[in-house]
């Protein structure tokens, strides 16, 4: 999945998957630091993998890959956010 939003800052990328956490540019942009957590914990289940790519100012994008039987499926959008 990719946004074109704020970016996550690198000092927040060793924190990123922990439940709560909020990366510290975030201002008031709602939310409760628990969505990256959930997805990490199912992507964990599946013996996937979940990456990123962020720039500030410019986006994020997430790569989420997951095995479907024997093989390695990449799941992703481009969601114009």
């Amino acid at each position: 999945m990719r946004d074109r939003g704020i970016g996550i800052p690198a000092e927040d990328w060793p924190r990123l998957f922990e439940a709560f956490h909020r990366a510290q540019n975030v201002g008031n942009i709602t939310g409760t630091g628990l969505g990256l957590s959930i997805v990490k914990q199912c992507v964990d289940l599946h013996d996937g993998q979940i990456s990123f790519e962020s720039h500030l100012g410019k986006g994020t994008t997430f790569t989420v890959m997951l095995p479907l039987r024997g093989s390695v499926v990449t799941m992703g959008c481009d969601c114009g956010f």
